[in-house]
């Protein structure tokens, strides 16, 4: 799978990523005015889109106004400025609605993303995208969050199907939409979905900062556990969007506790993919590297996979557009298994065994009955195979 694209990366990637570089106060090289000429806008507008990274972009763009930016790049750029600005506004709004209704509940929540992340790393809520809000709340008090959810007009968004219980380590979050306000909430019991390794919410509060954002208590992970989540978010999607990217180089550029967030790495099988990140944000967006994030580096698995996720970058991967293209999608699959210890991979095999939706939709048992999904899985996966086979087939001649 180890493939350098970065060689092979366009002429406008490359201008984006040289503006994504760029430190505070920093003026424009010749590299940037060589890259600028004939650019493509169109494509340049696009890619910033696509990586969700435009309010950077446009923050710089106005700061340095340069007169090879045509203008209607410039107009663009500072409409899509604006509207994110809306939309974090909004999201700001219903995060202090939802953290005081979950108070009153005696529910407690840490907010994962949105207007305080933005707010903690870029120190302004309109220099990130977010399209939601994730919050992470314990497992006894997940029925809880979702009857409150439910009565503030949100509605549930039944796309989890779940035989044996298998939605609470086969999925870490459930997903609710207000169809009033537009706001889309994520509620998770965990970080990542099995078989990853991760902190328990106890400890997770244990270490919880709070937000000076809003004037009411918002508590969100602690700064090494963000620095945790971040990267396995990233990694887990292979890091197709360069907005996760620049929010790891906005966080080593902060006051971390290397020793404490190695140790933390370390304990939770992440090293290699905390070195991932380090190893990307260093090579694509120029971030700092100090010599107490050696340890994350050490691994030459750590680079390996930082070259691997060149592949989504190079070819404007959009995991979240299925279905994807068949290479594409073999690749993530690769690429997935690349970032699993052995421990994790002999649990994700074994989980393959156990019975899922789909084959109580092929023979419907009573609940009772439902351990026996166990032994008839490899005889009800078969007859789906061939079930799909002939109607390809049918299709094709039919064609």
């Amino acid at each position: 799978m180890r493939h350098d694209h970065t060689g092979e990366f366009s002429q406008e990637l490359k201008l984006l990523l040289a503006l994504l570089e760029m430190e505070e106060g920093a003026a424009l090289t010749f590299e940037h005015w060589e890259l600028m000429q004939d650019a493509d806008w169109h494509e340049f507008i696009a890619l910033a889109r696509h990586h969700r990274v435009f309010p950077t972009v446009n923050r710089k763009l106005q700061e340095l106004r340069p007169i090879r930016v045509p203008s209607f790049v410039m107009g663009m750029f500072q409409r899509d400025y604006y509207r994110n600005t809306i939309q974090m506004l909004a999201l700001s709004g219903e995060m202090e609605l939802l953290a005081s209704q979950f108070m009153n509940k005696d529910i407690r929540v840490l907010f994962l993303k949105g207007p305080v992340i933005a707010a903690d790393l870029y120190g302004d809520v309109s220099l990130r995208t977010s399209c939601d809000l994730d919050v992470l709340v314990p497992m006894d008090r997940l029925e809880a969050a979702e009857e409150h959810l439910l009565s503030l007009g949100y509605v549930k968004d039944e796309y989890i199907t779940s035989v044996l219980n298998d939605w609470k380590w086969r999925h870490h979050h459930m997903t609710y939409m207000h169809p009033q306000k537009g706001i889309k909430v994520e509620v998770h019991w965990r970080l990542n979905p099995a078989p990853s390794k991760e902190p328990g919410f106890e400890d997770l509060w244990s270490r919880r900062r709070k937000s000076a954002l809003i004037s009411r208590p918002i508590y969100y992970l602690g700064r090494e556990d963000l620095f945790l989540f971040l990267v396995s978010h990233g990694a887990r999607h292979g890091w197709s969007r360069l907005r996760w990217l620049l929010d790891i180089k906005q966080m080593m550029n902060q006051k971390i506790d290397w020793p404490k967030l190695i140790q933390l790495l370390r304990k939770h099988q992440m090293l290699h993919i905390g070195g991932q990140a380090v190893c990307l944000a260093a090579k694509l967006l120029a971030a700092p590297l100090r010599e107490e994030m050696r340890p994350a580096l050490a691994s030459r698995k750590a680079e390996w996979l930082a070259e691997d996720t060149l592949f989504y970058v190079h070819r404007t991967v959009n995991l979240h557009s299925p279905p994807l293209p068949k290479d594409v999608e073999r690749y993530h699959k690769q690429y997935l298994l690349a970032l699993m210890t052995t421990r994790q991979k002999l649990l994700f095999f074994a989980s393959i065994l156990h019975p899922l939706a789909e084959d109580a939709k092929t023979l419907p048992l009573p609940a009772k009955l439902h351990f026996l999904y166990f032994p008839l899985r490899p005889i009800l996966w078969a007859s789906r195979k061939l079930c799909n086979r002939a109607s390809g087939k049918k299709r094709e001649a039919s064609a």
